[in-house]
Parts: structure tokens; sequence; C-alpha cells
């Protein structure tokens, strides 16, 4: 067996990576915030579909960076493809609970 075929890569390794993705606003990060909506492993591919607490938040290429820079550097992935989508839109109830406690909701 290769060693490419022992790294197995989940969707766990890259929802642990996105969690370094951290909104700079907020000061949380982007899982927490339920930001991220989809996590899609295709081979050595990444795909994740993700949103922003509004669609007017001038982050969306920074996170999108981030998010190539943390999920890139697992072993095994060859390429990330971050994509940004508005529907639905993110609301306060999509957080985690301790997110929620965080900020106060």
């Amino acid at each position: 067996m290769s060693e490419d075929q022992a790294t197995v890569l989940t969707e766990d390794d890259v929802i642990e990576a996105l969690e370094e993705v951290i909104d700079p606003e907020l000061g949380l990060d982007f899982v927490s915030l339920g930001l991220v909506y989809d996590v899609e492993v295709k081979d050595a591919d990444v795909y994740v579909t993700f949103t922003l607490t509004y669609p007017g938040c001038p982050i969306g290429p920074q996170v999108s960076e981030q998010m190539k820079e943390f999920v890139g550097d697992l072993p095994g992935v060859s390429a990330v493809h971050p994509k940004m989508v508005f529907d639905p839109a993110w609301s306060p109830e999509m957080m985690t609970d301790d997110a929620k406690f965080a900020l106060g909701f």
C-alpha cells in the first residue's frame, strides 16, 4: 500500500482545519458560527461551501484564502475549492451553543 492510500482524508479532518478560520469581527471560528454549510472530499480535492454573516461583509476573499491555506496543509489535499453562497441566509440560530454563549445569544 502506498503512503497516499494510507492517508484517508475525511470530512472531519477538513472541518477541524476549518476551525482555524476566524471571523475577525466576532473572534470566533467559521465552524462554530455555523458559516460552513457543506464539506465534500473528492479524492484529493476538497469543496467547501460557506457563507458570511451578511452579504456585504468584506472578508470573503480573505476567508477563501484562509480556507485554502488551512485545508491545503492537510496531508492528501491537492486542491481546495471554497464556494461562497448566500442561500440560505445565515442567522444566529446556526451557531453552536458555545458560540451563542460567547456572543451573548
